[in-house]
């Protein structure tokens, strides 16, 4: 198949295509809007990727015409491509229906590893076929622009790959999910990313196979380099950086494809995971730059065991049904033992069953509560909570004061207060709500011995006003409804 020149009307599509992907971001930021910007999304890409079979791959027939350009068919290619659209199209297919959503965390994460190693074996492509994209001279030696682009697109899809992959097994529970600090790992970090860029401005002058093949290797090991030492409760932004790369791995393969939707894509999902990831960070009182650079400047505490046993109180959901009916303000705090346990139908039974009751019901949602950016929403959303109730923590953190019930559902690190008081824990600096100010405290977990992603106890558990209500997350909200029914 030869590179053609892309036409008038293709280039309109595609530009087209890139409105349509903005505004499936801007439906994205709200869960009211959410699935009318999956919609704008899905019809934007169906239009690029349509456009792009038939430009690069067309049908039966000579088609000069009007725009100058004469095609030429590969019956071969057109089967290949139809064939790999219709294989990832039923993996795809198969994967979202069987997908919990407790492991939707992992599945973007794995999703974010095949976009980079996309962008690797595109690269590689390229490099060992390069007229058939277009970006060999007369000579056949690759055009130095060219040379950058994929450089860069194969560094950054390999780092997006292995960063990707142990975002996932940490995630998956396959690996610790604490901070894993190597020694000297500051100047193996810096000397791996300054060799990388070295080598990228050497690919210019030589094409030589062990320059490609060292960015290849170097690409792929400061990917794992940079996420181990990155803990549990920073994953969220971890999986959002990963996003971006993975984006501007696609743009600089757009580049060396003449894809001009690829670059419009790649560079949309780039710059709104760079600019999430910044958000959560602000959110999370994180350093941005520390986090994108695997942890730099942050040092090993200790292991965050479980404290020694303190006094606490043990409810039932009879106690928690009774209080909570008498409540005129209940704040729900949920997290990812909601998610693992699939209460948040429950969940939103019990809301309907306390407004029916008179009490005033809101639901507070941390930036970094569960695995991924708005883990908590999609569960909340899915289970019809109504989006008024729903409030981010700087919404609703001054309210805690006026509560008569915190009741926290599988949480744990958003709400320690150890973030605020012990300079030498994994999640200190990280703003959590205030759930010590509220008049009862309900918490739901499984038992007394484990401790919150980020292995820290929980000094919440030993308040004077805190209920410990240790039993599954879904068993125990269905049992607190059935006492409020009563």
């Amino acid at each position: 198949m030869e590179h053609v020149a892309t036409p008038s009307w293709a280039s309109l599509a595609y530009l087209i295509s890139g409105v349509l992907f903005i505004l499936a971001l801007r439906g994205l930021s709200s869960p009211a809007t959410s699935r009318t910007g999956n919609r704008m999304g899905m019809l934007g890409m169906l239009i690029a990727v349509g456009t792009t079979l038939v430009t690069h791959v067309p049908t039966v027939g000579d088609l000069s015409g009007s725009y100058g350009e004469t095609w030429k068919y590969d019956f071969t290619t057109v089967a290949q491509v139809l064939a790999a659209i219709a294989l990832g199209g039923a993996i795809g297919w198969v994967t979202a229906r069987k997908i919990a959503m407790t492991d939707m965390p992992q599945l973007v994460a794995a999703f974010h590893s095949l976009v980079g190693l996309a962008a690797v074996l595109v690269g590689w492509a390229a490099y060992l076929n390069p007229a058939a994209f277009g970006i060999a001279g007369a000579d056949g030696v690759i055009e130095a622009q060219s040379r950058v682009e994929m450089g860069l697109g194969i560094a950054i899809g390999a780092i997006t790959f292995s960063g990707s992959v142990i975002a996932f097994l940490k995630l998956a529970g396959k690996m610790s999910g604490a901070p894993i600090m190597l020694p000297g790992r500051h100047v193996i970090n810096l000397g791996t990313i300054v060799a990388i860029l070295g080598l990228v401005a050497w690919f210019t002058q030589d094409q030589g196979l062990w320059v490609i093949g060292a960015i290849t290797a170097l690409s792929f090991a400061i990917g794992f380099l940079l996420i181990i030492p990155i803990g549990g409760a920073d994953m969220p932004v971890v999986v959002s950086m990963l996003n971006s790369y993975s984006g501007w791995a696609a743009a600089a393969m757009g580049f060396t494809l003449h894809n001009t939707a690829m670059i419009i894509t790649g560079a949309l999902v780039g710059s709104s995971g760079a600019i999430l990831s910044y958000i959560m960070c602000r959110a999370m009182n994180r350093s941005f730059i520390s986090v994108i650079a695997g942890g730099f400047g942050a040092e090993a505490g200790p292991a965050g065991e479980a404290k020694e046993q303190r006094p606490w109180k043990r409810g039932s959901a009879e106690d928690a049904a009774y209080m909570l009916g008498e409540a005129e303000k209940v704040i729900i705090i949920p997290g990812y033992g909601m998610a693992v346990s699939q209460a948040q139908h429950a969940l939103r039974e019990m809301g309907d069953l306390l407004k029916a009751k008179g009490v005033e019901v809101k639901y507070a949602i941390h930036p970094v509560a569960g695995r991924m950016p708005g883990h908590m929403n999609v569960l909340l959303a899915e289970a019809n909570v109504p989006y008024d109730e729903v409030f981010e923590l700087e919404d609703i953190q001054s309210e805690f004061a006026t509560a008569d019930v915190a009741f926290i559902i599988g949480a744990n690190d958003v709400v320690n207060p150890a973030a605020k008081t012990d300079k030498s824990s994994p999640i200190y600096g990280m703003p959590v709500f205030d759930v010590d100010k509220a008049k009862q405290v309900f918490f739901i977990k499984r038992s007394m011995g484990g401790v919150g992603y980020a292995g820290v106890d929980n000094d919440v558990f030993y308040m004077d006003q805190t209920m410990m209500l240790l039993a599954d997350a879904k068993k125990m909200v269905e049992d607190i409804n059935k006492a409020l029914a009563h």
